[in-house]
């Protein structure tokens, strides 16, 4: 029921003001203001049955709901079906109650025109004057800001910046030639993106706003870098999917983070395939504590599996995803289990209590340089011997879907951490048979904040003063932000018929020395605050990421974001390659680096390596 306030009544008594003076003012018109004694008295007689019925009209159809200061078309459009309504109803009632009175047809039609302009211009009124704008520029205040973009995000910007006090909005900027030179909400387009330095000095600018997050990445960087480059603060919109309501409040607006200048444009899930295998179904994830394991932790507990299986050798790290995810999902069936994927016994134990139908498998040892020195023969035990474990493991309990998370590195590698990659690729394809557990390997390059990458250590480095070390002036990587990352391996695992190996569209590779002095600028300093020294290539560390190896090509799949390596069979040796991983000697640096390149012979170690 809604509740009547002092405001409620002040606004039925002004409608019943304005609905008797609407009345009275369709007489005079239709009499051209020379109403006749006769009609005068009609006028007044008929006033006290039209102006309460119309204000019952008025309060049914739910006019006093609404706040004035806030009046929108939906008002406007409640008004005309109230006055619309009552404009048949008045007839009807004088018909009906038999109303001793001669009513001219055009007052019945002049009434409702009438009161539909006073009771819609009123309301407008209202808002106008209490958000200033009845002042001309009287109302400039605050930070003058530039709006970039001009589509219905901006627009709707535009409106909640008619009511701040903080900023003063002083134009818009948009690439579409149709809009430039036009005036939406009071405001002008004055012109294209590049147009910002022009614009932010004539008008004193020091801020912009970019409020396109349907644009692709690439435009929102180039408006970003140009703000940057000239001294302007970007501030951002929420992404799209977080603005499906169409209202912007100044309170989301946001500043430029390193995913918008790193990021992607956003990822087309298949709902429907991703429900059909996740939704109902019990669910594996080897690694569940790392970066890529835990986000696609959260990303498949969205689809509401039956139960989702957490595996983790590390205690702390299942420890930290357990606290989140008790949280996040309290009534998901969540089984949080500590072990190693080269131990036959407890996978055995696992396998067979949870009875999963998709295993995602992303434990692995990661970090090239130590994996380089002293550790080599660990590295290919958890990466190759850990992997086949879990894949036969998987194919004997009948899993449907077994994915691997690979990296960019497996491609002509030059350290044994990505040849050990590439030999766990080679192992679940030689395992793939007609029918039984479909193997799908998805390989992307490295993702932004993962645990050990070089964005954690360069925030850690700014917050310290400098200077930001960086191998190599010419070093190059890809990137992409780590949801993106899980979001597509859960895709390919949907997609993929078993054996393929999935390659990640990872965008343009990005020099490590500008993300260094992108980061620098992002924590408000400049490059002579924080010093960037160059340290040389670190042991396995290559100048190039590639994506796809010397003898490999791709194929198209149906997402834009996907495609398919046709990379080199794996050979008939798999089983004496196992035997030698299987053992439990151990092997020296050197003896695992020969080893490696019989069975990988694209493997070429730098001479950083060893």
């Amino acid at each position: 029921m809604l509740k009547v306030s002092r405001y409620t009544v002040m606004a039925v008594v002004h409608d019943l003001l304005v609905a008797a003076l609407a009345w009275a003012g369709a007489y005079l018109l239709r009499f051209n203001f020379d109403l006749p004694q006769n009609y005068q008295s009609e006028m007044w007689r008929t006033m006290l049955c039209v102006a309460p019925l119309q204000s019952v009209i008025f309060w049914f159809m739910g006019l006093y709901r609404g706040i004035w200061r806030f009046a929108s078309v939906a008002d406007l459009r409640r008004i005309l079906t109230a006055v619309l309504l009552a404009a048949l109803l008045i007839p009807l009632c004088f018909w009906l109650f038999r109303v001793d009175a001669v009513v001219p047809r055009s007052v019945l039609i002049l009434d409702p025109i009438l009161l539909l302009l006073v009771m819609g211009g009123d309301r407008l009124l209202y808002r106008l004057w209490k958000e200033n704008l009845l002042y001309g520029d009287f109302h400039l205040r605050g930070e003058p800001v530039l709006v970039l973009g001009a589509g219905v995000i901006g627009i709707n910007l535009s409106k909640e910046l008619a009511r701040s006090n903080e900023w003063h909005q002083v134009g818009f900027l948009d690439d579409d030639p149709d809009k430039q030179g036009r005036s939406i909400n009071g405001m002008k387009v004055l012109g294209r993106l590049d147009s910002m330095p022009y614009w932010a000095q004539l008008l004193g600018v020091n801020q912009v706003i970019l409020a396109m997050p349907s644009a692709s990445h690439q435009v929102r960087k180039r408006a970003i870098d140009l703000a940057n480059n000239n001294g302007i603060k970007a501030l951002m919109v929420p992404a799209f999917e977080d603005l499906l309501s169409g209202r912007v409040a100044i309170s989301q607006l946001r500043a430029v983070e390193l995913d918008d200048l790193l990021g992607r444009d956003p990822v087309q899930l298949d709902d429907a395939g991703l429900q059909e295998q996740l939704t109902g179904k019990v669910v594996l994830v080897t690694g569940a504590g790392g970066s890529i394991g835990s986000e696609l932790c959260r990303q498949i507990a969205f689809f509401m599996p039956k139960k989702l299986v957490l595996f983790e050798a590390s205690e702390f790290a299942l420890y930290n995803i357990e606290q989140e995810l008790q949280k996040s999902f309290p009534h998901l069936d969540i089984a949080y289990l500590a072990g190693d994927v080269r131990d036959d016994a407890r996978l055995e134990q696992v396998f067979s209590e949870c009875k999963p139908s998709a295993v995602f498998h992303a434990a692995a040892y990661k970090h090239v340089p130590l994996m380089e020195r002293h550790n080599t023969w660990q590295a290919v035990r958890n990466n190759v011997f850990g992997t086949w474990r879990v894949a036969v493991c998987a194919q004997r309990h009948g899993v449907e879907t077994f994915v691997l998370i690979s990296t960019d590195k497996a491609v002509n590698p030059t350290n044994v951490m990505g040849t050990t990659k590439r030999l766990a690729e080679m192992v679940c394809q030689s395992l793939q048979q007609e029918s039984g557990t479909r193997f799908v390997i998805v390989r992307f390059g490295n993702v932004l904040g993962s645990n050990g990458s070089v964005i954690p250590k360069f925030r850690e480095q700014i917050a310290n003063g400098g200077p930001i070390t960086v191998t190599h002036p010419e070093i190059t990587r890809f990137f992409m932000s780590i949801p993106e990352a899980a979001q597509l391996v859960m895709q390919a695992g949907c997609m993929g018929r078993g054996g393929e190996i999935f390659v990640l569209d990872m965008g343009e590779p990005v020099k490590i020395v500008d993300l260094a002095k992108d980061m620098i600028r992002l924590s408000g300093l400049g490059n002579d605050d924080i010093k960037i020294e160059f340290t040389g290539l670190r042991p396995g560390e290559k100048l190039y990421e590639e994506l796809l190896a010397n003898d490999e090509n791709t194929l198209p799949t149906p997402h834009p974001k996907l495609r398919i390596a046709q990379a080199r069979a794996a050979n008939g040796e798999m089983q004496e390659l196992l035997e030698w991983i299987g053992s439990n000697s151990t092997c020296s640096d050197e003896a695992v680096r020969e080893h490696l390149r019989r069975w990988v012979p694209e493997y070429t170690p730098t001479s950083n390596g060893h």
